[in-house]
């Protein structure tokens, strides 16, 4: 029952047209899962790349990570992940939360970014809905590829709301509201 959220995205996605997602018409899911990643991918690395270097410290209360420590978090997961949904050891062996400077973390993410951009490229709607295993032991259940990628595309975007949180907080705009206004007719 823990996943039935899972399965109900995955059949939302399965319907939406393939001509919409710009990928083969026999592959509608992997498209609708690539769209959505690739655009939370993009809102985190530019957010990283616009964060000023002084405030990859700022943290909203002592209680909550550091923009520094989101932006790492958020590469942790994606090798996490997607490493998990290709069936393959997690190749990262660095806790990216605890590196330090804007040009580490924005590498970071760009390197997690790739690698998971790299297995939904690759993908196709039969391998998708291949079921794996997730969680450990006597806890782990089966479930289809695609619904790790979409836990980690709607992980990701949990944490994109505290980087526009942070952004704003520090008087940025973040990209995604800066694409948005970039394409309103002006009034």
């Amino acid at each position: 029952m823990k996943h039935v959220w899972q399965l109900a995205l995955l059949v939302s996605l399965a319907v939406v047209p393939a001509a919409a997602q710009g990928q083969a018409a026999g592959d509608p899911l992997t498209a609708a899962l690539k769209r959505q990643f690739d655009g939370v991918a993009r809102n985190v690395k530019e957010s990283a790349e616009k964060m000023p270097e002084d405030k990859y410290t700022y943290q909203a209360t002592k209680e909550v990570r550091t923009f520094g420590g989101f932006v790492g978090h958020i590469a942790n997961a994606h090798y996490l992940f997607c490493s998990r949904a290709k069936g393959e050891p997690n190749p990262n062996k660095e806790d990216f939360e605890k590196v330090s400077g804007k040009a580490a973390f924005v590498k970071a993410i760009t390197a997690a970014n790739d690698y998971c951009a790299s297995a939904l490229n690759g993908a196709n709607d039969k391998w998708m809905l291949e079921t794996i295993a997730q969680g450990q032991g006597a806890s782990a259940v089966q479930v289809p590829r695609a619904a790790i990628f979409a836990g980690n595309t709607s992980h990701s975007n949990e944490h994109y709301g505290n980087l526009v949180t942070y952004m704003r907080l520090n008087g940025l705009v973040p990209p995604s509201t800066e694409r948005a206004q970039a394409t309103r007719p002006s009034q």
